[in-house]
C-alpha cells in the first residue's frame, strides 16, 4: 500500500493524490466500537469480555495503572467469568518498539487469545501493534504504513484512562523508534477495538497537568478534523460536539479532578474527536508535534496544545468561516461578529484556555539550531499525509517554531548582572581604601 501511494504520488502529483485519498477515506468502511459509558464501565466491560468466552487475555498496561489498582474491577470481572489474565505492564510513553517486541514475546509464550488495552494512548497503541504483529507473524517495523498485515489483530478491547487520544476508536497506532528518534504510524481499519469502556472514575486521580494536556489533545483532534479538507457532515457533528464539550468541561476537570460529570464529558469529547479525525485526519499541528515528540520526547498532548494557537493563526486566512463556526459552538464572540473577527476570537480563546489550565506558550526543550531540520520533517509529514487548509513551506514552519522558542533563562541575566557589578564593587572598595586613615 505504501509503495502504491508513493507511485501514485509521483505519477499524478501529491495534491491530486490527496484528493483521491480523501474520496476513499470518506467511503472507507471504518468500524466503531460498542461503548460502555459511565462510572463502573470498566467492570462492565470485563463482564462482557467474559461472556465472549475468551480463554486467556493479555492485559496491556503500564506500571502506574497496576500500582494504583485501577484495573482490579475489570480483572475481578474476568476472573468471575473464568477468564485467565496475563499482565504486561511495561508500556512506556510513545510506545517504543523494544517494549512492543517484549509484549509480542509474552503474548506468544502465554498463548493469549485476546487483548485488553488499559491505559493512555501509548498503551492502546502498543496493544494494537502487539495484536497485529502476532496475528501476521511480522515485527512492528514491517507493519509501519497502511494495511501492512494480511490478517486483522487479535480481538482487542480498550479502557482509556485519559481523555485525549481517542485511540479507543481510531484506525491508527503511533509507536516510536528510539534509535532513529522517530515516531511511526501503523494504520489499518481493523485496529479499531471491538468494545471500549469510558469510565470517569478511572480519571479522578489524573494530575491537573496531564488532564490539561490530554484535554487539549482532544481539542486539537476535533479542530484539525473540522478545518481540514476531508471533513464530512458526520465528522463535522462529532468535531463540533467535541469542541463545545472541551470548552465547557476541561477547565472544570483540571480544577476539580473528582468532578465525575466533567470527567465523563471529557471522555466523550475525546471519543467524538477520535471518531472525527480517524476519518477526516489531522493537520499541521500534528506534523509539528510529532517532530517535537520524536526529538525531544515532549508528550504528544502537550506538544499539540502548545503548537495549536500558532498553527491556527497561520491557517486562518484559508479557513475563517470554519474557525468562526467553532467560535460560535464554543460560545466565543458576539452574535453580530463577522467570520474574520470570530475566527481570531476563537484562536485567542484557545490560547487563553491554554493559559488558564497551565499549558506553557513555548517548548522548553526547543533549540534554534534544530528548527530547520524539524521544519523539513514536519513539512514532509504534512505534505504526504494531511489534508491541511493551508500548506506550510519550510520557511512557514520555521517561523511557527521560532515563535515557540523559550525565552532566555533568567539565570543568564543574573550572571550578566553579577559580571557588570564586579567592576563597580572593585571601584567602591578602592574608594573605601583611599578614604581610610593611614
Amino acid at each position: 500500500m505504501a509503495n502504491l501511494i508513493g507511485d501514485m504520488a509521483r505519477s499524478v502529483g501529491l495534491p491530486k493524490l490527496k484528493q483521491a485519498a480523501g474520496l476513499v477515506t470518506k467511503r472507507l468502511p471504518i468500524p466503531q466500537p460498542l461503548l460502555i459509558v459511565g462510572p463502573g464501565a470498566s467492570a462492565k466491560l470485563g463482564q462482557a469480555i467474559g461472556d465472549f468466552t475468551h480463554r486467556k487475555v493479555m492485559l496491556v498496561t503500564d506500571a502506574t495503572v497496576m500500582k494504583l489498582g485501577l484495573a482490579e474491577p475489570l480483572r475481578a470481572a474476568l476472573a468471575a467469568a473464568g477468564t485467565e489474565v496475563v499482565v504486561f505492564d511495561r508500556v512506556e510513553p510513545d510506545a517504543p518498539i523494544p517494549v512492543i517486541e517484549a509484549g509480542i514475546t509474552l503474548l506468544r509464550d502465554e498463548g493469549c487469545d485476546a487483548i485488553v488495552a488499559f491505559g493512555g494512548g501509548s498503551v492502546m497503541d502498543a496493544a494494537k501493534v502487539i495484536g497485529l504483529a502476532v496475528a501476521n507473524g511480522k515485527p512492528p517495523r514491517a507493519l509501519v504504513g497502511y494495511f501492512k498485515g494480511l490478517h486483522g489483530p487479535l480481538p482487542l478491547y480498550a479502557v482509556p484512562t485519559t481523555a485525549g487520544t481517542g485511540s479507543e476508536v481510531t484506525v491508527a497506532a503511533v509507536i516510536s523508534d528510539p534509535k532513529a528518534q522517530r515516531k511511526l504510524v501503523v494504520a489499518d481499519t481493523r485496529l479499531v477495538p471491538r468494545m471500549a469502556a469510558l469510565d470517569p472514575q478511572l480519571m479522578v486521580g489524573l494530575p491537573p497537568a496531564i488532564t490539561a494536556a490530554t484535554g487539549m489533545d482532544a481539542l486539537t483532534h476535533a479542530v484539525e478534523a473540522y478545518i481540514g479538507d476531508w471533513c464530512t457532515d458526520t465528522t463535522d457533528r462529532w468535531a463540533l460536539a467535541a469542541v463545545g464539550m472541551v470548552f465547557e468541561q476541561l477547565e472544570r476537570a483540571v480544577t476539580d479532578g473528582r468532578d465525575l460529570v466533567a470527567r465523563e464529558r471529557m471522555a466523550l469529547a475525546s471519543t467524538y474527536a477520535g471518531l472525527a479525525f480517524t476519518r477526516a485526519n489531522v493537520g499541521n499541528v500534528h506534523a509539528i508535534a510529532h517532530q517535537l515528540g520524536g526529538l525531544y520526547h515532549v508528550p504528544h498532548g502537550l506538544a499539540n496544545a502548545i503548537v495549536l494557537p500558532a498553527v491556527l493563526r497561520f491557517s486562518a486566512p484559508n479557513c475563517e468561516p470554519r474557525l468562526a463556526a467553532l467560535a460560535r459552538r464554543s460560545g466565543v464572540g458576539a452574535p453580530d461578529d463577522g467570520d474574520t473577527t470570530l475566527a481570531h476570537k476563537f484562536i485567542d480563546a484557545v490560547a487563553e484556555l491554554n493559559r488558564r489550565i497551565g499549558i506553557p506558550g513555548t517548548v522548553e526543550a526547543l533549540r534554534a539550531a534544530d528548527i530547520p531540520k524539524l521544519a523539513q520533517a514536519a513539512c514532509r509529514e504534512a505534505d504526504a499525509n494531511y489534508p491541511v487548509p493551508r500548506v506550510m513551506t519550510p520557511g512557514d514552519c520555521e517561523a511557527i517554531l521560532r515563535s515557540l522558542l523559550p525565552a532566555k533563562a533568567p539565570a543568564r541575566k543574573r550572571t550578566a548582572a553579577k559580571t557588570a557589578a564586579k567592576p563597580a564593587a572593585k571601584k567602591t572598595a578602592a574608594r573605601k581604601k583611599a578614604a581610610a586613615p593611614a
